[in-house]
């Protein structure tokens, strides 16, 4: 299960971090919606090296719950519900900036002790790790990249982003409404996708008029805005730890960009996932587990 740790995050915002146990009983994304749970079971022992999940734009931690019960043998597995997500803090004012997104990562690893991690993100969540590895190289011992790119997506991106999030037909009724739109009548689904309808199932939250995500649409325009106009080429170069960069064969990061970001990556490697899009942690579990194990045994315990 997963257990909630508060942690302060850069101008006092508030974040949810979850530690995760053992595989439990139930069903640990139910554990962590609800904000209920403990460890059960065996976890990795005390002072074992620490692991930070960060997810993409409207994720949550819960989103990792996989990812995370199988590292907890061996690592500390921590997943950061980051400012405007899950059950973090969504300050009406606050910043959503890239150096917050950052400097809120760098204060829960040393609030949690986790130093030194690895880094495991997903989407923004990755380029929040990769900025905060090339900050903070001390703080980090290996990284991660999951389905992100370095390029520019220019402005007609943003603008594709803003009119998505006006087509929702919010609220929904139930969350079998909630999984069929983002798993099939979604304009951007190219054939039925059922993970992607639970990944969004779990980020919606019931209100008096029906469901709801967790997130204020306008804080997530908010944060993309600040990586869309630019490339992070520069960031990727000064990471010094061994780094992974991980793509979905139908995700949105290219084989070829993925494969530049390899190389300027002073310690890159690379990684693909069959029959997995942009969720690739998401879509394909098992696979993904298998592509990023054996870097991870690289790196040693230590």
């Amino acid at each position: 299960m997963a257990r909630r740790i508060d942690v302060t995050g850069t101008g006092g915002v508030r974040l949810a971090a979850w530690e995760f146990g053992d595989p439990p009983k139930t069903d640990p994304a139910q554990d962590v919606r609800d904000g209920h749970g403990a460890h059960d079971g065996h976890t990795a022992p005390e002072g074992s090296p620490g692991v930070l999940l960060l997810h993409g734009l409207m994720g949550r931690a819960s989103h990792w719950a996989y990812t995370a019960r199988w590292l907890s043998a061996r690592y500390r597995a921590v997943a950061l519900d980051q400012r405007g997500h899950g059950r973090s803090d969504k300050p009406p004012q606050g910043a959503f900036t890239r150096d917050a997104y950052v400097d809120d990562a760098e204060a829960a690893l040393e609030q949690l002790g986790l130093a030194r991690v690895v880094l495991i993100g997903h989407a923004m969540g990755a380029l929040t790790a990769w900025q905060l590895a090339a900050k903070r190289p001390d703080l980090v011992r290996g990284l991660i990249i999951c389905d992100m790119r370095a390029s520019a997506l220019g402005a007609a991106s943003q603008r594709e982003w803003g009119q998505w999030f006006k087509s929702w037909p919010l609220p929904f009724a139930t969350l079998a409404d909630v999984r069929k739109w983002f798993g099939e009548d979604d304009p951007w689904v190219e054939r039925p996708n059922p993970a992607r309808g639970e990944f969004y199932a779990e980020v919606m939250a019931e209100s008096p008029d029906g469901w709801r995500p967790v997130f204020e649409p306008e804080q997530m325009l908010r944060s993309r805005e600040t990586w869309v106009y630019d490339a992070h080429w520069e960031e990727l170069a000064q990471v010094r730890c061994p780094a992974l960069v991980v793509r979905g064969l139908d995700g949105e990061l290219g084989r070829a960009e993925a494969q530049e970001m390899v190389r300027v990556l002073p310690r890159g490697q690379y990684a693909e996932v069959a029959d997995a899009g942009h969720l690739v942690h998401y879509d394909q579990p098992e696979a993904w587990r298998a592509a990023i194990e054996p870097f991870l045994d690289s790196l040693g315990d230590h």
